[in-house]
């Protein structure tokens, strides 16, 4: 049975209240003074907590998906850059391979028709030049499969979940496609084509969306494999002014730096909860080895970045809360300080609210309105 299994679930609780009710059960016969009761008192008291814990923990796990099966968990997967056969049409352009689809929910859809409610496809993504390849879901809008835009572009904004989430929660706990949805059918959004991804192409490995020196290619696979290969499987504009990045905690991050090194991939970038600079525990493993490492760090801090390098040609957006999220409004009026011509920030806060996928539900709606006003096809009106 799998890590996030109902049945794996409902077998912890039982076995965890099985357990308080054996120890309250047994306690009298426990309370004697030999070391045999002794040592059956704390055995007692320890199978306790560790069941109550591992079902508090599957409870965790199933809500927030932080991992999504037991190699994931126990990191007894498969960790290096997963070496893949690229699939191409005639011209050899990489294409996405659609694995499966899922129905649009809320957001006002209508039904099944794409043509209503727009269509939401599980994808494989694989890369050219960084060789690794990734499972997400591509949410193509109403407009996608109408007449009377079938020789029209649209925009598009690759979108990452925090670490250690996966893909799926950007459908089923954010709902970005039902948020795009509504939105457009209340005229605050364009049709736009989102690629809904994990902020990690090399899981269970962190790789904070860095080039690692004989590892993983992250920053290429996300600034060039994946625009690549959406591009040849989907009608969306090659036109950087088209593009966009958005993410929230490790995605929001991601979606900054990327577009800070990149300006002319992704112009425009959304954080939500997103911290400044790159995570060292133990799931990045070393991402700054080698001879430059101390250097490529400084280049993963973006403060550093605001006050060391020239200041890109970009509009990002910084959303998050005032209180509740440790130090990320400190952090971020420090950033937005910082910022400088040509580069552009603008910022949302609530005035409270946790790392969570509660706070990102409520910044999403005006978030992905910021973003879709600033995302140009060219030759098109928006």
């Amino acid at each position: 049975m799998g890590l996030t299994s109902h049945k794996v679930l409902a077998l912890t609780v039982v076995i965890a209240v099985v357990m308080m009710v054996g120890t309250v059960w047994l306690w009298p016969r426990l309370a004697k003074r030999s070391w045999q009761a002794v040592l059956g008192r704390i055995g007692a008291l320890l199978a306790t907590q560790v069941t109550v814990l591992a079902a508090l923990g599957l409870v965790a796990n199933n809500y927030f998906a932080f991992y999504s099966s037991w190699d994931d968990l126990l990191g007894t997967g498969d960790n290096g850059p997963v070496v893949i056969q690229n699939k191409a049409d005639a011209s050899g352009r990489l294409l996405v391979e659609t694995i499966g689809h899922a129905n649009v929910q809320g957001g006002g859809a209508l039904g099944r028709d794409p043509k209503q409610s727009g269509e939401i496809r599980e994808v494989r993504i694989d890369g050219a030049v960084s060789r690794l390849s990734t499972e997400g879901y591509v949410y193509l809008p109403p407009q996608y499969f109408q007449p009377e835009y079938a020789q029209k572009q649209f925009p598009a904004v690759i979108i990452s979940t925090g670490f250690p989430g996966i893909a799926k929660n950007l459908v089923t706990r954010l709902n970005y496609p039902g948020a795009a949805l509504k939105l457009l059918q209340e005229g605050r959004m364009q049709p736009t084509v989102l690629v809904l991804m994990t902020p990690s192409p090399a899981l269970p490995k962190d790789t904070e969306c860095e080039d690692v020196p004989g590892g993983p290619q992250s920053d290429t696979y996300y600034t060039r494999d994946v625009p690549s290969a959406i591009q040849a499987t989907f009608r969306v504009s090659t036109a950087a002014q088209a593009w966009g990045f958005m993410g929230n905690s490790t995605g929001g991050y991601c979606a900054l730096k990327l577009a800070m090194r990149h300006p002319d991939v992704f112009p425009t970038a959304v954080s939500l909860s997103g911290y400044y600079r790159a995570a060292d525990d133990p799931t990045t493993v070393d991402l700054f080895k080698g001879a430059d490492g101390e250097q490529r760090r400084s280049e993963a801090d973006l403060m550093w970045r605001l006050k060391n390098l020239p200041q890109p040609k970009v509009s990002v957006l910084l959303a998050g809360t005032k209180e509740g999220d440790g130090e990320y409004r400190r952090d971020t009026e420090a950033f937005v300080g910082a910022v400088q011509s040509p580069m552009k920030v603008s910022y949302s806060m609530l005035q409270t609210g946790g790392h969570n996928f509660e706070t990102w539900s409520k910044l999403l709606p005006s978030s992905l309105e910021w973003l879709s006003e600033r995302l140009k096809v060219p030759g098109q009106p928006v």
